[in-house]
């Protein structure tokens, strides 16, 4: 046996080209060193399908090894999902402990989460992933319960460790059930009270936060690292044209992002898939943006947020000598693109300039007088409109002050009303 490192300290990196699209080598230096890692070496190859028993080939394993052993690596770091008999297998032949790269963005998640729901959510995708790797890992799970006042079904320290696991994977996600629908609640006050909501979203490390702090005053954590921020952040923010919305900053995307992970964090992308509007955050500096959007969008795809109207935000301009601030526009005149700097501010006020228009006013005051069987426009009214005062004259009329957006005013059109200013 040998000893399993909480944390590894010297990396060494592995990276396989397949016919297949494959993830950047770029990505995984950066992931390791996100995860608090030295990277020493990189080994990299080339293999028609992986190998089923140690995913690369016996050459490339024995080169592996020789070089975990002249490093002093404690870690080898797969830029591939590993199966957990592949897993297993390598850490036996090398003697050190084996994370690939679904475990390794699971670990940088448990480093960068602060809220409960956070640590809930990491520690949910973390066991499941667990889970498939409880298969004869240890020897000591092999052994069953005996001696003396251990006697018992003959359950297995393996079938012991499995139930314990799905005893706290299902109580984790009754909590995170109750934080969902705390979630959903405070997403429909929002659309009662007809606030609109934009998302931030895009690839890690793109300045997500960086922009979320320009455009909020807010002061949460920015750091030039993958998943600097894991939480998500909610913040209002007024427009010119005196209409308030709610901004969300949300975790970063990555190529291939682990399903586990999707599934966890759920509650926390439906901030995303429940928006009015996504800000699409790009580095516009990036050599291979365009890949890096498509990756993005792959992933709103994945959590249902496709269909939502998006707004291009390309960032980082300061690191361009060719490109000043500017607003693309459509053929209608509507705004697609807003090229800025959020470590600057340059180009901030045109980003505001283009959410004033989207958001723009169209909201409408009535006093609306419902009579007795209109009890159902009444309803309608309370989860379209916003309800400013209500009352039952002496003529048994109910009276109601509402604000709404015009393009509700079809609910009206049996209703007695009049204008208020």
């Amino acid at each position: 046996m040998f000893e399993r490192y909480d944390s590894g300290q010297r990396a060494v990196l592995v990276h396989i080209s397949f016919r297949s699209d494959q993830e950047e080598l770029s990505e995984l230096k950066e992931l390791a060193k996100s995860a608090g890692t030295e990277p020493v070496y990189v080994v990299t190859g080339t293999r028609q399908r992986p190998d089923p028993k140690y995913f690369i080939g016996t050459g490339k394993l024995e080169e592996l090894k020789t070089i975990v052993e002249s490093y002093e690596a404690n870690v080898v770091l797969f830029n591939h999902p590993l199966t957990p008999s592949q897993e297993r297998n390598l850490e036996t032949f090398l003697k050190v402990r084996v994370v690939d790269r679904n475990g390794l963005i699971l670990d940088i998640f448990a480093q960068r989460a602060q809220s409960f729901e956070g640590k809930l959510q990491v520690e949910l995708a973390q066991l499941k992933h667990l889970s498939t790797r409880l298969v004869r890992g240890w020897t000591h799970l092999e052994r069953q319960k005996g001696g003396i006042g251990l006697r018992g079904p003959g359950e297995t320290q393996l079938e012991t460790d499995r139930r314990l696991l799905g005893a706290r994977i299902k109580q984790i996600q009754q909590r995170l059930g109750k934080v969902d629908k705390q979630r959903s609640q405070g997403r429909s006050k929002r659309k009662k009270a007809e606030i609109p909501t934009v998302s931030l979203v895009g690839y890690t490390n793109a300045g997500k936060s960086t922009l979320f702090n320009r455009l909020t005053g807010a002061d949460i954590y920015v750091a030039d690292q993958l998943f600097a921020t894991l939480d998500p952040t909610l913040r209002s923010c007024h427009l010119s044209s005196g209409n308030e919305i709610v901004l969300a900053d949300t975790v970063g995307f990555i190529r291939h992002l682990p399903h586990e992970l999707v599934a966890a964090f759920k509650s926390t992308l439906q901030e995303a898939s429940g928006a009015d509007l996504l800000l699409h955050v790009i580095d516009a500096h990036a050599e291979d943006r365009d890949e890096i959007m498509l990756q993005v969008n792959n992933v709103l795809e994945e959590i249902g947020a496709h269909g939502i109207r998006q707004i291009e935000v390309f960032n980082k301009i300061d690191l361009m000598t060719d490109i000043a601030p500017h607003i693309d526009r459509d053929e209608d005149g509507n705004p697609l693109r807003v090229w800025l700097s959020a470590e600057t501010g340059a180009g901030i006020d045109l980003l505001y300039q283009a959410l004033t228009e989207v958001f723009s006013s169209t909201k409408i005051k009535r006093r609306c007088y419902l009579q007795a069987h209109q009890g159902d426009i009444r309803a309608k009214l309370f989860t379209c409109a916003k309800i400013i005062a209500e009352h039952i004259n002496d003529s048994g009329v109910n009276e109601l002050v509402i604000e709404m957006d015009a393009k509700y005013l079809g609910l009206l059109k049996a209703v007695e009303t009049e204008e208020v200013h």
